[in-house]
């Protein structure tokens, strides 16, 4: 008898300690959706440029939305190799798309492409109404759309092109909002950045962490 009772007692505290460790069978649900160190090839893991990310969309979590950054670098590989015709016009590839995985509609979108011949910069009518700052070649943007180009230098055979990165902000955002131009300008830049040390590329210009804005 004293043996059974014994047995019992070992069973029921036995179960007792499974339950304390198991927090009474509830588990602990994981974060959906994808970090700002993981999102499109992580060129967003920085301090400066995760704060960017999470700002214009409106958190810390993030669904992917087409990006092709591996496709895009290539892309620019090859147009740097090939001969252009003067008819030729490359086209841009997807670097970066996410949304926010709490609210699709905040979304944004970076697209990477060799340009042509210039000018680069902003023209007259459209410096009033942007912020410019000084990276690369040219870099610019309003609350909703922003440019940066560098220059690519690489190894023969590949001869020196311009990289075009633009980047599409959320809708709805006021263009008096610098504070978005800014964080826009900083997304942009790293994407540069990132594509520039996959593709090799010397003599980019390109700045780290936040661009400054160039002096009028």
């Amino acid at each position: 008898m004293r043996s059974a009772l014994t047995g019992i007692g070992t069973a029921l505290a036995v179960a007792a300690l499974l339950t304390g460790c198991s927090g009474g069978g509830e588990s602990t649900k994981e974060p959906e959706g994808l970090t700002a160190a993981e999102a499109c090839g992580g060129f967003a893991e920085d301090a400066p440029v995760s704060a960017a990310l999470k700002g214009v969309l409106g958190g810390d979590r993030f669904e992917d939305n087409l990006s092709k950054p591996e496709k895009a670098v290539e892309r620019v590989r090859e147009d740097a190799v090939a001969p252009w015709a003067d008819s030729y016009r490359p086209q841009p590839v997807t670097y970066c798309g996410l949304q926010s995985a709490e609210e699709v509609s905040r979304n944004l979108k970076i697209e990477v492409v060799a340009a042509g011949k210039g000018p680069y910069g902003p023209g007259p009518k459209l410096a009033e109404r942007v912020t410019s700052y000084t990276s690369g070649l040219a870099a610019f943007t309003s609350s909703g759309l922003g440019h940066v180009y560098f220059t690519c230098r690489l190894k023969a055979p590949a001869h020196e092109v311009v990289v075009e990165t633009t980047i599409w902000g959320p809708a709805g955002v006021p263009d008096t909002d610098l504070e978005q131009r800014t964080r826009l300008i900083t997304l942009a830049n790293a994407a540069a950045r990132h594509v520039a040390a996959e593709l090799g590329c010397t003599g980019t210009g390109l700045v780290t962490g936040l661009p400054a804005k160039a002096r009028p």
